[in-house]
């Protein structure tokens, strides 16, 4: 007999903690745009510009860790606040970092955002892991993780009609060309567009705050006999599947802003707007979803090492369609990649943590959402080499294609490396 994902006793504390994978989607998805967006308002380069990913999946590093070791001592409930608390101030900060104008200002905001992020992950994913039977724990992982995508694909719609359709920065040919009065003005409006979704986020997510607060939660505190700190860093070190899992990680979180952020300079090589290529990303999230639904359905019968294998494969095919072919066909193939990736995060966090106690489990859960540094360090990379040839992103060639193209690359090998390890796992069942 097959047994239950999620058991009617957990039902209501599953659906609150679900819910908040949503509220992290939409923060991801309303924020790669702003990649782009920076790019024109303030007339960045490519390089530069990444900083927002760096902002943004670096608060994730800084303050993974540390959420984890207090929810160790302290209650879910009270972790979570904490989170919430933390992702509205800094949602918040871009009202006055608007006024300032300072890209550095906006930064900041989303450095904090993502310190509330932090403590929401560390807390959530092994939390529902928990929530049930080990051998259901990736599956139910998966079925809370369909609930991401739902944000995205809402983040997104945000992003293309309340930010990039109304930027005027994005309409001027020349933007940079114009007197600097006429960009002065242009400039202050346009970030008082981006500013917008954020301060409205803030506000929604102190509304969910004040939810969480006057609801009931089971258990929470952390069991007052952990063991040494220093015994659980070794047991985990020494724990292959556990730390190359971490390194998957890292390479998917990577992989995944990678084609998220950069679609946009991909379609712009080809003629497109910001705003036509947000229904591209759209689509993404779509596939995302769908291969999530998908995902979650095999991983009842196909090991999850063979079917994360499978997947990384043919994202990695994806990959090489999206640097060697230019035009549409290589976009198509650019928004393909979402679907492959849509497993790739859940089965990859319930692989590392198999078989771990629960002590283990809890630190190698700031393990593992340290390894969302990925999205930080892999598009900056991934922006350098876009500027090789300049501000432009087709301005020179390299192996026959465009530097943008190109710069896939990076996707492509971090896809290769999820396969081995999905392989590697296979080969243990």
């Amino acid at each position: 007999m097959k047994k239950t994902v999620v058991s009617k006793e957990v039902i209501i504390p599953f659906i609150l903690i679900t819910s908040l994978f949503a509220l992290w989607g939409f923060a991801n998805a309303v924020t790669d745009p702003m990649v782009q967006a920076f790019k024109k308002v303030l007339e960045l380069s490519n390089s530069q510009a990444a900083w927002v990913q760096m902002a943004f999946y670096g608060g994730y590093f800084c303050m993974a860790l540390p959420a984890a070791l207090f929810v160790r001592k302290y209650s879910y409930k009270v972790g979570i606040l904490i989170g919430l608390a933390l992702y509205a101030g800094g949602a918040l900060l871009f009202y006055p970092a608007a006024i300032t104008e300072q890209f550095w200002f906006f930064c900041l905001g989303l450095y904090i955002l993502t310190f509330g992020l932090a403590f929401l992950e560390t807390t959530a994913n092994p939390y529902i892991l928990a929530m049930g039977d080990k051998e259901t724990a990736t599956q139910r992982l998966n079925l809370a993780q369909a609930f991401n995508p739902l944000g995205l694909i809402l983040g997104l719609l945000v992003a293309q009609q309340f930010v990039l359709k109304r930027l005027q920065s994005d309409d001027i040919a020349n933007f940079s060309t114009l007197e600097a009065v006429q960009k002065t003005l242009i400039r202050t409006s346009d970030l008082l567009v981006i500013r917008n979704p954020y301060v409205i986020l803030g506000l929604v997510v102190l509304a969910v705050f004040v939810l969480i607060l006057a609801a009931k939660m089971p258990q929470a505190k952390g069991d007052e006999t952990n063991a040494p700190l220093g015994e659980a860093f070794r047991k985990l070190f020494k724990n292959k599947n556990y730390s190359q899992g971490v390194l998957s990680q890292v390479f998917y979180v990577g992989a995944q802003i990678m084609c998220w952020t950069y679609i946009y300079q991909y379609a712009e090589a080809i003629g497109l707007s910001s705003e036509t290529a947000a229904n591209y990303q759209f689509l993404c999230f779509i596939l995302f979803l769908v291969g999530r639904a998908i995902g979650t359905y095999f991983l009842r019968f196909v090991n999850a090492g063979r079917l994360l294998m499978l997947f990384a494969g043919f994202a990695a095919i994806a990959s090489l369609l999206t640097i060697f072919i230019e035009g549409y066909f290589g976009l198509y193939s650019l928004v393909g990649i979402s679907f492959f990736m849509s497993l790739m995060f859940p089965t990859i966090y319930g692989i590392a943590l198999e078989g771990l106690d629960e002590e283990e489990s809890k630190i190698g859960a700031a393990g593992l959402v340290m390894a969302i540094v990925g999205g930080a360090l892999m598009p900056k990379l991934q922006g350098m080499l876009i500027d090789l040839g300049g501000n432009g992103v087709s301005d020179i060639k390299i192996l026959g294609v465009s530097e943008v193209n190109f710069s896939f690359l990076l996707p492509l090998l971090c896809f290769l490396f999820i396969a081995y390890y999905g392989n590697k796992i296979y080969k243990q069942a």
